[in-house]
This record gives structure tokens, sequence and C-alpha cells, in this order.
């Protein structure tokens, strides 16, 4: 490849021509912080053009000759490649020096090189210096979507994340549902947060429930809210103490459901190795919890033996000379200790 990498030149901006600019996607934060950096430091890196059929095609450098125009500068410096077209874009996909590429730009470039110079994956992947694996899984983000949904992207009314990340997928699945709610959240638009936990509701639902969520879905992420809030109110009114007797009672249940299925588990004989010693493991910790709060429930001012008949029967079953409960399980007889699931455990 014969590139003249040291022929820069200031350039006007209308001596650009703008190709690719449709396939660049706008970010609005990205442009605003581009803009304080070049009024404060000046141009640090030029933009990149081909010269191609007497035009000078602009590669790479679209946000920075907008935020240049923003700032009311009507020249650029540009860096000029004296190569074919199809080479300077295969090897645009290829530098690392420029800013780095959202995978949906990336896919868009590398069909703009396939369809203009008729390239397999094969040879796109040689040009770009990738693997052909890389250069197929950014043609599939295309193939998902839409010509609506690309020009949504384009103009910046759907971000690159959510394409790749929302509604590459949806629209794999239901290409109905990706575009209304594309035209729902262009009325109602969402964060990305929101999305996200929209996107996870809705692969869980049934097919009536995602009908309504395509429909409304600002509504549901209103609903979401509106029940975490209750939610944390609840918490707080209930304090410590609510939180505690719930989750006592949601291992109460886990418990109850543990105990149902172990008649099955010891169905072919002696407990499977790996859940008997997960089950050591939680019963130590739950040995380590009951000693914890037997120390401090013991100690406090407002409770008795009446509070606690499992402190008050524990004395009486044992003298002030009698060992503790672990020395006594050490010359537990060595074919009842060994009993997986034993009741007597």
């Amino acid at each position: 490849m014969n590139t003249v990498d040291n022929e820069r030149c200031e350039l006007e901006h209308h001596q650009l021509e703008r190709r690719f600019a449709a396939l660049r996607l706008p970010d609005p934060r990205a442009l605003e912080r581009l803009s304080r950096s070049l009024e404060r430091s000046g141009q640090l890196s030029p933009c990149i053009a081909v010269a191609e059929a007497g035009s000078l095609v602009l590669l790479d450098g679209y946000r920075r000759l907008a935020a240049l125009h923003r700032l009311g500068r009507d020249t650029v410096w540009v860096q000029l490649w004296h190569c074919p077209l199809a080479e300077a874009l295969g090897r645009l996909l290829a530098t690392t020096q420029a800013r780095a590429f959202a995978p949906l730009e990336e896919a868009l470039l590398l069909r703009e090189l396939a369809s203009g110079a008729g390239l397999s994956q094969h040879e796109l992947a040689r040009r770009t210096g990738r693997d052909v694996s890389w250069v197929n899984r950014r043609l599939k983000l295309l193939s998902a979507l839409s010509e609506e949904l690309l020009e949504a992207v384009c103009q910046g009314r759907l971000s690159s994340w959510a394409a790749v990340r929302i509604f590459a997928p949806l629209a794999r699945a239901n290409t109905e549902h990706a575009h209304a709610l594309l035209a729902t959240l262009c009325q109602h638009p969402l964060s990305t947060r929101e999305l996200e936990r929209w996107y996870t509701h809705y692969t869980r639902a049934n097919r009536t429930t995602r009908e309504r969520l395509v429909e409304h879905p600002h509504l549901f992420v209103q609903a979401l809210d509106n029940d975490g809030e209750r939610r944390d109110a609840a918490r707080l009114r209930k304090g410590p103490e609510g939180e505690w007797l719930g989750e006592l009672a949601r291992i109460a249940r886990r418990l109850d459901r543990l105990r149902s299925a172990l008649p099955m588990l010891c169905a072919g004989g002696a407990l499977d190795p790996v859940l008997y010693g997960a089950f050591t493991r939680a019963r130590r910790a739950f040995e380590r919890v009951d000693k914890e709060f037997e120390h401090h429930a013991s100690d406090h001012p407002s409770r008795t033996t009446r509070d606690h008949p499992h402190v008050a029967c524990a004395g009486r079953a044992r003298a002030p000379d009698q060992p503790p409960a672990q020395t006594l399980a050490q010359h537990r007889t060595p074919d009842r200790a060994n009993v997986p699931g034993d009741p007597g455990r």
C-alpha cells in the first residue's frame, strides 16, 4: 500500500466530501467534550481523507469536523492517504490510532467496503487485520436490524448500545415488537438502565404480557419504580427486625423444600459426596449464626429464660463439669457419624 503519511495540509470544510457521514453515529456528549478540548488545546490529531476521482473523501474525523464547525473554525488539519478507497477503508478499520469505532459503525463500514469493492468476508478479514469470525459477527448486527432501525441509530434517535444489546436480539425474535418499541420510545424515551430492566422482564414474560410491555414500556418502568419505592418504605418501617423475620421465614421455607427432596436424593443409597459437602458447609454456617445469636440473646437484659427455652434447656442439660457439645461430637460412634442424611445429625 502506497500511502504518504507525511502529506498533511490545512483544508476548508467544503473541500472534503462527507461520503460516510451517515455511517458515523452521533454522540452529543462526546461532541461536547471534544468541542471543549479543541477550544482549549486546538486540533491535536488530523482528520484522514483519501483522494478519489478528483474528490477528497473524508474517512475519519467527522466528529472533529463537526466540533470545529461548532466553534466557528473554517479550516481543518487533514492527513491525505494516496491509495484506492477500498484499501483506505480497510486500513482505517485496522488502525488503532483513530478513535474507537462502535461495533455498529464497524459493521456499517464493513458493509460499505464489501459492497463497494465486492470483497468476501475472508478478504475483509485480511484487509482489516481481523479474523473471519469478527467480520461475521459485525455483519450479523446489520442483518438483524431493519433499515428503519439503522436509520434511527444513524440519526441519533436510538443509541448503538440499545441497537446491539436490545433491538438486535428482539428483532431476530419478533420484528413487529422491535418496530413497535422503537415507535413508542420516540414518544417516551427510556434511559439505558430503564431499557435494560424492561428487556429483562420482557424475556421472562409470556406472550400476552409481552404485548402490553411493548405497548407501554414507560408505564411498566414507572410501575417497577413505584414497587421499588414501596418495598424500600416497607423495609424502612420494619427495620432490621422485620428484615430478620422475613429472611428467617424464607430460610424456613427453603429448608422444608430441601427436606422434602431428601428421600429422592438418598433413594440410590449414600448421598452424593458433593451434596453432602454442601450440606455440611451450610450446617456449619447455621451453627455459627446460632452460636452468635445465643451469645447476644442470653446477655440481653430484656430476655429471660422463658424467652429462651433453648438456652434454659441447655443449662439444665449440662452440668458444670460436662464437656461441651463439640467434644461429644468428636466421640460419636463412627458408623453413625459417617451416614449422610442421618436424622440423628
